[in-house]
């Protein structure tokens, strides 16, 4: 990438409309965020050399209680990144116990299941479909016991069964572990006056889908929806104690960087004000792409109307041809290969944020009918997905009746002398 504009970006003299973003909100270019992140590198430098078991700078805290609060959860902890929480929190959590996986869950969550194996824990592979199976190996497994699984699913955009899920963990005393790091942020808690579909808030799929905490722990991440580098385990108040001296990079990895701690702050104080607007309309752009594939005859995988949007080819073999098709009509987009997801769902992920126009989705449309005629791609299976508005209120943890608090602009002195930046 060499210059972006938008969701316009440059490869040498190449233009083209960015739809591999995971900048879902947009937040990555709102001027409000960019112009709030001087007074906090003037505050504290550009990066905190400490380890968070050495010194936590106090944003970390502002941002951990903000979250909480947010999320309907006890308490959480922040780590840099996901793929650091998969590969330590895992193995912290299980110990010599049993671990299942989902097979189709991240990438990351199986490096951390290896690493969680090595260690002496059994591990065992499942599938959302075959969840008496689950069952079966529950009842003989060693504890502690712990289920992992995607919330909105990365490639397909769909989310899992939770309730079906909490209700085998129950069952058997086991713990649910759920990465939402495409779901928190966009999907959240539901009610008859929501701003869409997606629910309010963005307070992530357990609050989507109506549940609690109970024998739950929720891993997700601020570098979608927030665009920061920054990730978070929402947890009982005595499990973070406990991760605290046993996740490695807790104890040892850098911290993220200033800037990131800025924009997370700040984009939670958005959050608050004007989240829900964003992700109204960030569902709007998604289902006329939805829509538009449908009348073009062409399927998806996506059955939530989430802003993930895969389309298979029927010829996988063709997958780095499509690729270069849409590349050269300036449509950026990842092309899908095995292994990251099984052959028969080969073919290109789309996905749209808040950031894009309606131009650029019709643009994209256009280019969609062209590959169509061209590539065989997949023919629709259903309907187009509907997602109707509770008529009860979900029982979840009730929202905090007073708002968070507000986060102040740092203010004093850089210890150079220097002026913070007004």
């Amino acid at each position: 990438m060499d210059e972006i504009n938008g969701r316009r970006v440059r490869i040498g003299s190449h233009w083209l409309t960015d739809f591999a973003s995971c900048n879902y909100l947009g937040l990555d270019l709102d001027r409000e965020i960019i112009a709030a992140v001087p007074d906090y590198l003037d505050r504290w430098g550009t990066h905190p050399s400490w380890s968070r078991l050495i010194a936590s700078p106090e944003p970390y805290g502002t941002i951990e209680r903000t979250l909480a609060r947010l999320l309907g959860a006890e308490d959480a902890l922040l780590l840099p990144t996901i793929t650091h929480i998969q590969l330590s929190v895992l193995p912290a959590l299980v110990g010599r116990g049993a671990l299942f996986v989902e097979t189709h869950a991240h990438r990351t969550a199986h490096d951390g299941a290896a690493m969680t194996a090595a260690r002496g824990a059994t591990v065992r592979r499942f599938t959302v479909d075959r969840l008496d199976r689950l069952e079966q190996r529950l009842r003989v497994a060693p504890f502690p016991r712990l289920i992992c699984v995607d919330g909105i699913h990365s490639m397909t955009g769909n989310g899992p069964p939770l309730a079906e899920l909490l209700a085998v963990a129950r069952a058997h005393d086991a713990l649910l572990y759920v990465d939402d790091a495409h779901g928190f942020g966009i999907v959240g808690e539901r009610h008859p006056d929501e701003s869409s579909p997606y629910g309010d808030r963005g307070n992530g799929i357990v609050r989507h889908l109506g549940e609690t905490y109970d024998n739950l722990i929720l891993v997700g991440g601020f570098s979608k929806a927030y665009s920061s580098l920054l990730a978070f385990v929402a947890c009982p108040t005595e499990v973070k104690d406990y991760l605290k001296t046993a996740a490695g990079p807790y104890i040892f990895s850098g911290p993220s960087p200033v800037a990131s701690l800025a924009t997370a702050l700040v984009g939670l104080q958005i959050n608050e004000r004007r989240g829900d607007e964003l992700r109204a309309r960030l569902h709007g752009l998604t289902a006329t792409v939805l829509d538009g594939l449908r009348r073009l005859g062409v399927g998806t995988l996506n059955t939530s109307g989430f802003p993930i949007i895969e389309i298979p080819l029927t010829d996988t073999g063709r997958a780095d041809e499509l690729g270069r098709f849409l590349f050269d009509r300036g449509v950026f987009a990842s092309v899908v290969p095995f292994p990251v997801v099984p052959r028969d769902q080969v073919g290109v992920r789309i996905q749209v944020t808040a950031a894009n126009t309606a131009q650029e989705i019709d643009e994209l449309l256009s280019v969609l009918e062209a590959a169509a005629a061209r590539f065989p791609l997949m023919a629709p299976a259903q309907p187009p997905p509907t997602v109707p508005p509770p008529t009860v209120p979900p029982p979840t943890v009730p929202a905090p009746t007073v708002p968070p608090p507000t986060i102040p602009p740092p203010t004093g002195r850089h210890p150079t002398g220097r002026d913070p930046v007004s």
